[in-house]
């Protein structure tokens, strides 16, 4: 109790910071349509002081169920659990959204401050020895309990949360795993501030025309426009963000800027200075392999893909040696398909990897007549949003109508009802498109609030959906590339995976699976966003409104295994990448640089491709929730591959019955279930890898 009175007492001193006789509406009620954040209202001081009473009123709810004198239910355990702490979920959720899009030096410090505080506060109630009796009591009745399948697997995946949180640990065990949480939660909080802060400072300016060679004007534009907002007036900037860069490294001409470009973006965390991320990346793979061996595992893969589908390291190298060979010599041949061209042209120079973008576009152009620039007029972004609206409504029945009384916390957001085919409100969902210096970089899916039951009623969730794509300028909307309009797909599948819930707890809602799991919704999107069918539905001319013509589509089908040897590689070298890093079984700090050369070079990484996310810029598995699950991609597209052929197979890539399928065993399930048995609930059988091998162009 006094470790309560002591939070509380900081909670009041923080509370009176936000301002004299300011309320704070994150300790409010919020009267705003379907209860979503006042955004209008909050202030960058409310978020602190809102965390530190939701922890505090969190810590008091976590005394009162594990000092409950009454014997361990399911009820007054297992679901007290998921319940408690609503007002640190809801604080904290919407502080770390917007600390991911909105970020500043203030927010970033507040981060770093309460950082360790999160760390001390779970690992509290995961180490809390008489608060794990009373789920290790529930548990071990489990054979005797009546319990339905959704509770039987809150049951497990608390039980399990606990045992993997160090609950069956000694005494001085937990004190050491409390100290590795807190060192790792703030090592990775600066790792990731550090990419985006020199992400964020690297600008190449270009003052003369001449410069300018092969860039299409939209990309000049563009350019333009970001020098002005740089305070360089009349020059043209470009940046390592993916909508400036890969234009850069498609069409420019000068040789010696893309080299500029591509080397800036691949040493982003690697320059020995205040942003250099190579001591934290290491000291971060020790402490998690010290975790691991702690808690009774040979190594950080072994304990994170314990968890997973996957369920071994080996399991995924297997996987991961299956595609690899075929993949690389596809890579080869591209790259001396792509160096005949350059020495037919007299280059006389050996292709490099700045050079890859570049002539990948003309090879395509010379075989296929095709190149981006005559894609991105027809995919004008809220043509290809009102394309992925259409697509959901035939599939699932469900509609989006903006809602401008929504409050939304930057001008590019839209916030948008979604209703159900009976007219009933299933979800709100918001999307963020557009790069800006608060934003880290990437695209993701996340909410502000998780489906889950309460008193009897649904809650609805609100979920939202934030991308860097490519901006509007003064002259033309937003128009986007090939593999933006995959990704708005993609972001948009996860969404999906959180508006459609149907769970009680909030512990199994949405998103919360497996994480080699969790992909799959996200990726079978993306087989919707080229097929013909569907674009006939969004790609329209952003100057004519004339639909993309038969024979532009017939090209872009024709290039879907282009390049493929490239894309896979340098995919599958992260992948191979993060699990070397996590499969180490000792302590010892490795030289990230000699590490990641070593764990290239013996897969036979080619030297004209470079691996997609090197190790001190890698933020997904040193800053994020994918650390030995990259690999998660290519696991799970395994498992769309297979499930969009459930659709093909039918005649009707909108099947209704395929589509109710898919929706109440994989979207609506959650985390209800193992994956695996609601994959073979859904397909009938487990997938197999030759739908994605085909799909590759990698099978023969």
């Amino acid at each position: 109790m006094r470790k309560v009175l002591i939070v509380t007492a900081l909670t009041g001193i923080l509370a009176g910071a936000a301002g004299p006789g300011s309320a704070n509406p994150l300790l409010e009620t919020w009267d705003t349509p379907f209860g979503t954040p006042p955004f209008d209202r909050i202030a960058v001081a409310h978020y602190e002081p809102a965390i530190m009473q939701g922890m505090a009123e969190h810590e008091q709810e976590i005394a009162a169920i594990a000092g409950n004198p009454e014997p361990a239910t399911f009820a007054n355990t297992i679901a007290a659990l998921d319940a408690a702490g609503a007002l640190l979920d809801r604080s904290a959720t919407l502080f770390g959204a917007m600390n991911g899009t909105m970020t500043s030096d203030e927010m970033q410090e507040i981060a770093r401050r309460l950082a360790p505080l999160r760390s001390r506060h779970r690992d509290a109630i995961l180490l809390d020895p008489a608060l794990f009796a009373r789920v290790k009591a529930v548990h071990d009745r489990r054979e005797d309990l009546d319990l339905d399948r959704e509770q039987q697997m809150l049951l497990q995946e608390t039980w399990k949360r606990f045992v993997r949180g160090g609950a069956n640990l000694s005494a001085g065990d937990k004190e050491k795993l409390k100290a590795l949480n807190e060192e790792l939660s703030l090592l990775s909080l600066q790792f990731g501030e550090n990419v985006l802060k020199e992400t964020n400072r690297f600008e190449m300016v270009i003052e003369d025309e001449a410069g300018l060679a092969g860039l299409p004007p939209a990309v000049v534009a563009a350019a333009a426009e970001a020098a002005a907002e740089r305070g360089h007036p009349g020059k043209w900037a470009f940046t390592i963000h993916k909508p400036s860069l890969i234009p850069f490294l498609q069409y420019s001409t000068d040789r010696e800027a893309r080299r500029r470009m591509l080397t800036a973006y691949s040493r982003v965390g690697d320059h020995g200075d205040e942003l250099d991320n190579n001591a934290a990346l290491a000291r971060i793979a020790a402490l998690r392999t010290e975790r691991a061996n702690l808690l009774g595992f040979p190594s950080h893969a072994h304990y994170v893909l314990d968890d997973n589908m996957a369920k071994t390291p080996e399991a995924v190298y297997g996987l991961l040696d299956r595609i690899w060979p075929a993949a690389l010599d596809r890579a080869r041949a591209e790259a001396a398909e792509f160096q005949a061209m350059i020495d037919a042209e007299g280059g006389g120079f050996p292709l490099e990897a700045w050079d890859w973008w570049f002539y990948a576009e003309k090879v395509k152009k010379a075989r296929y007549d095709l190149d981006e620039s005559m894609l991105r007029p027809y995919f004008e972004l809220e043509n290809v949003r009102q394309g992925m609206f259409e697509v959901v409504r035939r599939l699932f029945g469900i509609t989006f109508t903006e809602r401008p009384d929504i409050p939304v916390y930057h001008p590019d957001v839209k916030a948008y009802e979604v209703k159900d085919a009976d007219g009933t409100t299933v979800a709100v969902w918001y999307s963020d498109y557009f790069p800006r210096a608060s934003k880290r970089g990437g695209a993701w899916m996340n909410s502000f609030r998780k489906e889950h039951y309460q008193d009897g009623a649904r809650r609805i969730p609100v979920i939202y959906n934030v991308g860097n794509f490519t901006k509007p300028t003064a002259d033309q909307p937003s128009l986007l590339s090939v593999d933006e309009v995959k990704t708005m797909f993609h972001e948009f599948g996860h969404g999906l995976h959180g508006m459609l819930s149907d769970c009680r707890y909030r512990t199994l809602s949405g998103t919360a699976v497996a994480r080699d799991f969790v992909e799959l919704p996200s990726q079978i999107m993306e087989n919707w966003a080229l097929e013909p069918e569907v674009l006939d539905l969004y790609a329209r001319h952003y100057l004519t409104g004339e639909r993309i013509p038969d024979d532009l589509v017939e090209k872009l089908q024709a290039s879907t295994h282009f390049n493929q040897g490239f894309e896979t590689t340098e995919y599958l070298a992260a992948c191979y990448l993060d699990l070397d890093w996590h499969t180490l079984t000792d302590t010892k700090e490795r030289d990230p640089a000699s590490f990641e050369k070593a764990a290239l070079e013996r897969i036979g990484l080619i030297d004209q491709i470079t691996v997609r996310y090197r190790s001190p810029y890698f933020r997904h598995v040193f800053a994020g929730g994918y650390s030995a699950g990259y690999y998660s991609y290519i696991w799970a597209e395994v498992l769309d591959a297979d499930a969009f052929a459930a659709f093909k197979e039918t005649g009707d890539i909108f099947d209704p019955a395929t589509a109710r399928s898919f929706r109440k065993h994989i979207l609506a399930a959650g985390g209800a279930e193992e994956p695996m048995v609601l994959y073979h609930r859904f397909r009938g059988s487990e997938p197999g890898i030759e739908p994605l091998l085909k799909r590759k162009g990698l099978d023969g």
